[in-house]
């Protein structure tokens, strides 16, 4: 007797459709599951036997051999554990009431109910893309799959529910309308409990309306953490599209909650400074995401950026550039978006006094020289904005009146984000950090005073290509948020001056009257925007 089910599986965070075939011939009994089963999966039959004997289902007695194909790639988990059930229901007489093409997946626990597994999302674009009906799965992950049109949707909450729906019956209880919880900010604090900081608070709204990477440089205590926490408030909500991409990662790695629908907020994830590469970059014996594909289209923040490990920072050089993070293995190559928004803090030094006038420095030459190059020339030439962060004095803080909120400077970056996109209309939610240097001259339309600008700036500050091309693109970024067409010199000249790091890479004057000096590391600097000549 021979019976075939469909089921899916992933890899990565894609997924493939499977045939489940399992035939019962007459011998001695025996359990056989072929086509690259991994220990979870070849363990599904201790659980599918149990959970047909506890449901009164009869048994299917003699050779099993159950083939899962194609057979080209490793099947990882418990979901094989519902359509194998479903198969063995075939073969003692189940029929269903309706022709449908049909999905099965889910674990099954010892008493038949049906858990909740990874990848639903995945594994329903599978399916609908394969030209299948309907798409039978847990109850707790119907909510993120029931975003895929043209798929109906199914969801079990146990293997007596699956069996009453293929038998044409009244689901039972607990496995209704599907209605996706909706999505909310999760309360990361406001723009408006920021005092001070003027500097910082102009840099993270640059940062979010052209998509530019920031690293935030002070001592300890003066509100590092907090202006990066409050950097995904001011970020736009999720495209659809942008949504499902998130969802897609963040269900294959089992950090989406039970009954959770599409992420629809820019995702925040700061890891820890004793991260692995793996950790980080992504990677494992079995391809996984890793933080900065968690991150994709949200914020990475990487708090005491010296401490990480220099190989693990430098494993983000290259998905940097290209917003992919490619893994090759064993089993296959799998390619994980990481398209995210770095921001990045660090002390100016061990003991983190150095700039600071309320508290002396302890620590050498040497060991500033050896702390700064924890961190890799490459990798800070790779974010756009260097921002000091200097302490704010008490009183200024009582004084200081309460700033804008996050709603308010969110629509400054939404409109400017707008006016980004609609220069290219092909690419949806096109960036301003994504401009390439091909379109430079129709985008920027630099008048002469701003060429020269840029030219004596690359002379004196010794500007890579890629640094000046990086701060064009930032001067597009604050011209759009003034709502100017024309990139003039005072918008490249501030864009200039968050490329520098530290006092000793200060030029003096870069033109006569444009560019005044902006030392980052001197206590209570102002907002170093250049005013306009």
């Amino acid at each position: 007797m021979l019976a075939r089910v469909h089921s899916a599986a992933a890899f990565g965070i894609d997924a493939h459709v499977l045939d489940v075939e399992v035939d019962v011939s007459p011998g001695v009994p025996r359990f056989t599951i072929v086509g690259l089963p991994d220990a979870g999966a070849r363990e599904a039959r201790e659980r599918v036997r149990s959970a047909l004997h506890n449901g009164g289902y009869p048994p299917v007695e003699g050779v099993i051999t159950v083939n899962l194909a194609p057979a080209a790639f490793r099947k990882v988990g418990a979901a094989i554990d519902l359509p194998l059930a479903v198969a063995f229901l075939q073969i003692a007489g189940l029929e269903s009431a309706s022709p449908a093409r049909r999905v099965f997946v889910g674990e099954l626990g010892l008493n038949g109910e049906v858990r909740s597994l990874r990848g639903a999302l995945s594994l329903a674009l599978a399916a609908r893309d394969a030209g299948f009906d309907e798409l039978v799965l847990p109850a707790d992950n119907a909510a993120e799959a029931s975003a895929v049109d043209g798929l109906r949707v199914v969801p079990v909450a146990s293997l007596a529910a699956a069996v009453a729906h293929l038998r044409g019956e009244p689901a039972p209880r607990g496995c209704g309308p599907i209605r996706p919880p909706a999505a909310s900010r999760p309360p990361a604090g406001d723009f408006s409990e920021i005092r001070g900081q003027a500097v910082a608070r102009r840099a993270l709204e640059i940062a979010a309306a052209g998509g530019h990477h920031i690293l935030l440089t002070g001592p300890p205590g003066t509100g590092k953490t907090m202006l990066a926490r409050r950097l995904p408030t001011i970020l736009p909500p999720l495209t659809r599209m942008e949504a499902i991409e998130v969802t897609r990662i963040h269900s294959i790695t089992g950090v989406l909650p039970a009954g959770a629908g599409l992420v629809e907020i820019p995702p925040f994830r700061a890891p820890h400074h004793g991260i692995s590469a793996p950790g980080l970059v992504g990677g494992g014996t079995r391809p996984r995401p890793g933080e900065i594909s968690l991150a994709h289209r949200g914020v990475l923040f990487l708090d005491e950026l010296a401490e990480f490990r220099r190989d693990v920072l430098e494993g983000i050089r290259q998905p940097l550039e290209e917003k992919r993070v490619s893994l090759v293995r064993v089993g296959g190559a799998c390619d994980f978006p990481c398209d995210f928004l770095l921001a990045a803090a660090m002390n100016p030094c061990p003991c983190g006094f150095a700039g600071d006038a309320r508290r002396m420095c302890r620590c050498s030459a040497a060991e500033r020289a050896r702390y700064s190059k924890r961190v890799s020339g490459p990798l800070l030439d790779r974010v756009d904005l260097h921002i000091a962060v200097p302490p704010v004095p008490w009183a200024d803080l009582q004084s200081q009146a309460e700033g804008e909120s996050s709603a308010v400077v969110a629509h400054r970056v939404a409109e400017a984000r707008r006016t980004a996109a609609s220069r290219f209309p092909d690419r949806p939610a096109f960036r301003n950090a994504d401009l390439p240097a091909s379109r430079f001259e129709v985008t920027l339309k630099l008048p002469s005073t701003a060429r020269t600008l840029l030219a004596r700036a690359v002379d004196r500050m010794g500007l890579s290509v890629r640094a000046a091309h990086r701060a064009l693109r930032v001067a597009r970024t604050i011209a759009d948020l003034e709502k100017s067409e024309v990139v003039r010199a005072e918008h490249l000249a501030e864009a200039l001056a968050y490329r520098i790091r530290s006092a000793d890479d200060a030029p003096e004057r870069l033109d006569t009257g444009r560019l005044a000096p902006y030392h980052p590391g001197q206590p209570g600097q102002s907002n170093p925007r250049i005013p306009r000549g």
